[in-house]
């Protein structure tokens, strides 16, 4: 596993540590705008786990296209001429 998906992998656990720890969260107190902690607390994290699902997204299709360049820049497939 490279380190990029590691990263990525890492940017999809969080959301689940964040809420399947609900002693960090079984609260009213803080509010907000009359909203108690632990609603507002989920709705954050449907933010956040959209972004941070969006940034492994990123990662990801940035690694493979990376990886897809070197395959086609290889100088041995274009010496030998291979094709694949």
């Amino acid at each position: 596993m490279t380190p990029a998906r590691t990263v990525a992998g890492l940017c999809l656990l969080a959301p689940f540590l964040g809420i399947l720890w609900v002693d960090s969260y079984a609260r009213v107190e803080p509010t907000l705008i009359g909203i108690p902690f632990f609603y507002w607390y989920q709705m954050l994290w449907v933010l956040i786990s959209a972004l941070l699902t969006l940034v492994a997204y990123r990662i990801v299709r940035h690694e493979q296209a990376a990886t897809a360049r070197l395959r086609t820049e290889s100088p041995r497939t274009a010496e030998s001429g291979e094709e694949r």
